[in-house]
């Protein structure tokens, strides 16, 4: 059973993986902090970079599993063109409305 991106608690959050899975650069960009940071697994990287490899130009997809953490915590199905479906866990900082920091890794099986 997967939530839809209308059930995600946190609206930051929400609006982050709807924007994701829109494939919309400009509305993801718009909810991140200037300074936002990210890390995969465990592993700071360029959020730009990374982005653009792992979501825009591969067509990156969230399927929401689970939320915790009051909805700043999921675990989802992420595929891409690049390496397929694989079970993945994130986790948001927000602040002021705005995402500061997300990370995101393989989750551990079910």
């Amino acid at each position: 059973m997967t939530l839809s991106v209308e059930q995600l608690s946190d609206p930051v959050v929400r609006a982050f993986v709807g924007a994701l899975n829109a494939n919309d650069r400009e509305a993801f960009f718009g909810l991140l902090t200037p300074d936002a940071t990210m890390s995969d697994d465990g592993s700071a990287r360029d959020l730009r970079e990374w982005t653009d490899k792992e979501i825009f130009s591969s067509n990156g997809h969230m399927d929401i599993e689970t939320e915790t953490d009051g909805g700043r915590a999921l675990v989802a199905t992420y595929s891409n063109d690049t390496w397929g479906a694989m079970r993945t866990a994130w986790r948001f900082t927000v602040e002021d409305g705005k995402i500061s920091h997300f990370e995101t890794g393989q989750a551990p099986e079910a």
